[in-house]
């Protein structure tokens, strides 16, 4: 930068990018045609600058956009013809994208011919190609049995003209064409939306402040997470993780660690994830992208500040990977199915919790995840109209991790989102859908106690509302739920059953994997809590009231757990106080 950036333009240029993002977001969101876009909400928009770092992602989900940079290195690797009414589609978990499911189209951004940036949209699609109806392919042992199509950064727009060769692909090969077609137009506009404003800027500032305010931004951000990083003390932390058993992880399951360095004087945390398993004979393994991302999540999850979620912010952090690692850069023909989720999340949780080692203030519980049948893959005929479905839903929350100031949060999701999905509704479900959500409702007790409690767990029953519906599920954390910390109590784990409507009797379904949900049958759909953060004896007593009277709490748990005292329904703080000392004393 040659010369010193106007503060107060940095603060405008700086919204307008986010604004920018935001509307790019809002455009999706209101335009695409399948549920997980456009009801929950599974997809992120970010801006990368020329030189693909990571500029505004806004509301981005973290594991699709902070590791996003590499979706821009691959475009112009891989093209030296880029130019303006380009479009390109990418989904190749082997290079810069999460999976397979996720599709990301990049508008390289051309002004008074420089290209400057690059808009990115990334959607998750409701059916990508694969072999059996579900984006989430757990089981898969390799890419070929996984079987979606994949497309390494493939130009699928020329002078803003669709492609026809990869737009037929798609519709030959996806069970929902026009859906996914619905959804590619979507997100195509969401990217010339970008491409619009930013235009719009550079004619209002001109292109050499754009081109200043890039640098004075990441310069800004960097400083900003040198001076929190400076406020740590000197810290090697270490923090594990086990993910249940999975078909291809053996009975142990899957054991994860890393080794997060604290470097105060230079201003850096190093986060090391090279000590652990080789790449799975499943769809578990991330992929550098996810890997990275689900590590500078538990960055930002851990560290008290909030800092910008830029490329200025990730300088001072290191990331380090190792080829053929499970959580780390995989190798073809791994499958990376799953690799936005499972091992994600428990990477997220290992980061974000390891921090609370520090001191009282820092980090966080680990939050609740797993594909439970609440949030499966739906698919079959609808016999409604006669037409194939597939979608994924997202009825049923889990439990969020306490953190040192709030409780948990019910609808968290997942720790690779950190709350960003949104909940399906029930009504709209059943409309799109042949299912009926008996019900859904939030579990007393299910999140761990503490000073914060972790966020309560859902129960979700449903049924088919024809002769059957497909479920394509993973059920997690069944023997390692959701870890409380400083004192906090664990979430409680998921359960699942399928229970005959006209008997009563239940019968246990697999882990993971696919089941026919039958007429006449419904399934039971628990997912798990949230753990707690720090001592629950220390827990507000009026919070420990509020809870109880909304039936989150028991009278017995707020006894047992928190040590607080009810008199005949009457919150009774003297026996309380005398209670909780006897057990501080024990």
């Amino acid at each position: 930068m040659t010369r010193e950036f106007d503060p107060v333009k940095l603060s405008v240029l700086a919204n307008a990018f986010d604004g920018i993002v935001r509307e790019m977001t809002s455009g999706l969101l209101r335009s695409a045609r399948s549920s997980v876009i456009n009801t929950a909400r599974d997809f992120s928009c970010a801006v990368l600058t020329a030189d693909n770092q990571l500029l505004a992602a806004a509301e981005g989900v973290p594991v699709h956009v902070f590791g996003a940079g590499p979706l821009g290195e691959d475009m112009v690797e891989l093209h030296n013809d880029i130019r303006e009414g380009d479009a390109f589609l990418h989904n190749d978990p082997y290079m810069g994208n999460s999976h397979a499911a996720d599709h990301v189209i990049l508008v390289p951004i051309f002004i008074q011919g420089r290209h400057l940036f690059t808009a990115v949209t990334k959607a998750h699609q409701a059916d990508c190609g694969n072999s059996l109806p579900t984006t989430f392919f757990a089981t898969a042992r390799d890419v070929y049995e996984e079987g979606a199509l994949i497309f390494p950064c493939v130009r699928i727009q020329r002078d803003y003209t669709d492609i026809d060769d990869i737009i037929r692909m798609c519709r030959s090969r996806i069970r929902v064409p026009d859906q996914w077609y619905g959804d590619y137009l979507a997100s195509v506009g969401a990217s010339r939306i970008a491409e619009r404003r930013i235009h719009e800027l550079a004619e209002k500032f001109g292109v050499e402040d754009l081109v200043d305010f890039v640098d004075a931004w990441f310069d800004y951000s960097e400083r900003l997470t040198a001076s929190a990083i400076e406020k740590l003390p000197d810290y090697v932390l270490h923090g594990t993780s086990t993910h249940d058993p999975f078909p291809g992880t053996g009975p142990d399951g899957v054991h994860l660690q890393a080794t997060l360095e604290v470097k105060p004087k230079q201003g850096k945390i190093v986060i090391d994830l090279r000590d652990n398993p080789d790449n799975l004979p499943n769809g578990l393994n991330l992929t550098k992208a996810t890997a990275t991302g689900a590590a500078l999540a538990g960055i930002l999850s851990g560290i008290p500040e909030n800092l910008p979620s830029n490329a200025g912010t990730f300088r001072r952090v290191d990331v380090l990977l190792r080829d053929g690692c499970a959580v780390g850069v995989p190798k073809h023909p791994y499958s990376c199915s799953s690799g936005t989720t499972n091992l994600a999340d428990r990477v997220v949780n290992i980061v974000q919790a390891a921090f609370s080692q520090i001191d009282d203030g820092y980090g966080t519980a680990e939050g609740a995840a797993g594909q439970a049948p609440a949030k499966s893959v739906i698919s079959g005929i609808d016999e409604r109209n006669g037409n194939p479905y597939v979608n994924q839903i997202l009825v049923g929350g889990v439990g969020g991790p306490a953190t040192p100031y709030v409780d948990g949060w019910p609808t968290y999701q997942r720790p690779v989102c950190g709350s960003l999905l949104y909940h399906d509704s029930a009504e709209v479900d059943e409309q799109r859908y042949p299912i009926l959500i008996h019900e859904r409702t939030l579990i007393a007790d299910s999140g761990g106690a503490g000073r914060q409690r972790g966020g309560l767990a859902t129960r979700v029953t449903m049924a088919p509302r024809g002769e059957s519906v497909t479920l394509t599920y993973g059920i997690e954390g069944n023997l390692n739920p959701p870890k409380g910390v400083r004192g906090g109590h664990d979430g409680k784990a998921p359960a699942t059953w399928v229970e005959d409507l006209r008997t009563g009797e239940r019968r246990e379904i697999p882990v993971v994997g696919r089941y026919d949900l039958q007429s006449g049958e419904k399934v039971v759909s628990i997912t798990p809590g949230g753990g707690g953060y720090g001592d629950p004896l220390e827990r507000d007593l009026l919070a420990v009231l509020d809870d109880v009277r909304e039936s989150r709490v028991s009278p017995d748990a707020a006894l047992t757990d928190y040590g607080v005292v009810f008199t005949n329904g009457v919150l009774d703080e003297e026996a309380t106080f005398k209670y909780r000392q006897e057990r501080l004393a024990s």
